[in-house]
């Protein structure tokens, strides 16, 4: 259905409006709902298994002391993770697919999660190096994969289909050499590097959780900064410089902020394939407003990623899988169907 513009518009005597859509506030607060639930559900869920009320009960002070010590020493912290993860992929899927007006506008299809991949193969592989390097590595490698695909983009500006051909064509080039880092590795580095290639939340703790909270707290701000500005940018390039907007400033911002969000995500959970493709796709559906939808992209990309990470976990009885898995097997059927929606549209 197309997407719909109508809302309601709330001034105030200072002369400050806001245009709110009721569709699009009532989605995401039921979005946040069953994020926060899920969360609570894979707390408990485990070799010990706890009730939800005594989850709610224990993260509130209560419980025993085993309660306690399972549930905010071992357990949320990945639970923590899963959700900056999945809100941060989801805003970078939501700000790709709004620069390049593409829906395959994602990191996974571009190239910056295989770029934050080669980072920290190469590390792994090369430098054996620990997880604080292998993180940091996962990080340079996105932001230099950014910095590469947004300079062999440029033309003139930067067109949504070369950025996503570009894209494409480095992802390609990366995944080749994520293969021979692989073959290059010792035994035990390749069994490490391939698990890490899966994006998994198993063994997350605090030193995972406060980098990425961090970055989220740096660059959400900024994104949503510049909302209006690329909002704009949604409608062309001539529109957006004919509202003031500076078109080429925005948008490197925004990519800017994109990638450094894929890869903080990447670097704490691994590349866990088609969350951002696939939670602004689906958030824009709910809402059927018009724009990035930002915030329903990020707690829908939340939600997703602990609703995967639960089904991981349960679905497949004595057999835990990891949650890039899950997130695959979902995302690429669901990728299929794009792909054939767009063709029968003629946009491909």
């Amino acid at each position: 259905m197309p997407p719909r513009t109508r809302g309601v518009t709330l001034r105030t005597r200072g002369g400050f409006s806001m245009r709110l859509d009721p569709r699009g506030a009532v989605v995401g607060l039921l979005l946040i709902a069953v994020a926060l639930a899920m969360s609570v559900v894979l707390i408990g869920t485990g070799d010990f298994p706890i009730t939800p009320d005594d989850v709610v009960r224990t993260l509130f002070g209560g419980g025993t002391m085993a309660q306690d010590f399972i549930v905010n020493e071992l357990r949320l912290p990945r639970v923590l993770v899963g959700l900056l993860v999945g809100a941060a992929l989801g805003l970078a899927g939501a700000l790709f697919q709004s620069i390049s007006r593409n829906p395959l506008g994602s990191p996974d299809v571009v190239g910056f999660g295989q770029g934050a991949a080669a980072g920290a193969l190469t590390v792994i592989v090369l430098f054996n190096g620990g997880p604080t390097a292998v993180a940091a590595g996962a990080v340079v490698g996105g932001v230099l994969t950014g910095l590469a695909v947004y300079a062999l983009a440029w033309r003139q500006g930067v067109h949504g289909y070369r950025l996503v051909l570009v894209g494409i064509g480095a992802s390609a080039m990366l995944s080749a050499v994520n293969g021979y880092l692989l073959t290059k590795a010792d035994l035990p580095d390749a069994t490490r590097a391939v698990v890490w290639l899966t994006g998994s939340l198993n063994g997350r703790d605090w030193t995972q959780v406060w980098p990425l909270a961090c970055v989220c707290a740096v660059l959400v701000p900024v994104v949503f900064g510049h909302a209006r500005g690329l909002r704009m940018l949604e409608m062309g390039d001539d529109s957006a410089y004919a509202l003031g907007v500076r078109v080429e400033r925005t948008r490197l911002v925004l990519m800017g902020s994109a990638v450094l969000l894929t890869a903080s995500a990447t670097a704490a959970a691994g590349p866990v394939a088609f969350v951002a493709l696939v939670a602004p796709q689906l958030a824009r559906r709910l809402t059927r407003s018009a724009g990035p939808n930002l915030l329903p992209a990020a707690w829908m990309g939340a939600g997703l990623l602990i609703s995967a990470d639960w089904a991981a976990q349960r679905a497949f009885g004595a057999d835990q899988l990891p949650v890039g898995v899950v997130t695959g097997m979902l995302g690429g059927g669901y990728l299929l169907w794009l792909l054939v929606t767009e063709r029968k549209a003629g946009r491909i």
